[in-house]
């Protein structure tokens, strides 16, 4: 389970056999998301027990790190 970068608490992260579309795994304090590359940018596909003040905290991280997510997710998949 490769983890990309750790924030506020928070794990991101791939499973080690994942499948596409490009996409990221969050969790930590109690809940977990996942979102999903729409070909622009990160978009919520689920979330549980994230408060709102988090999601924002984690949605930011997201946002300004998408290019590291994506190099990391073609450097572990697409070997």
């Amino acid at each position: 389970m490769p983890e990309v970068f750790r924030f506020y608490g928070f794990s991101f992260f791939f499973y080690s056999k994942e499948h596409e579309p490009l996409h990221i795994h969050v969790e930590g304090n109690g809940g977990c998301a996942k979102f999903v590359w729409n070909g622009t940018e990160f978009e919520l596909f689920e979330k549980q027990n994230i408060k709102a003040n988090d999601f924002k905290k984690i949605k930011n991280v997201i946002d300004e790190n998408a290019d590291i997510i994506i190099s990391r997710w073609k450097d572990h998949f697409e070997k």
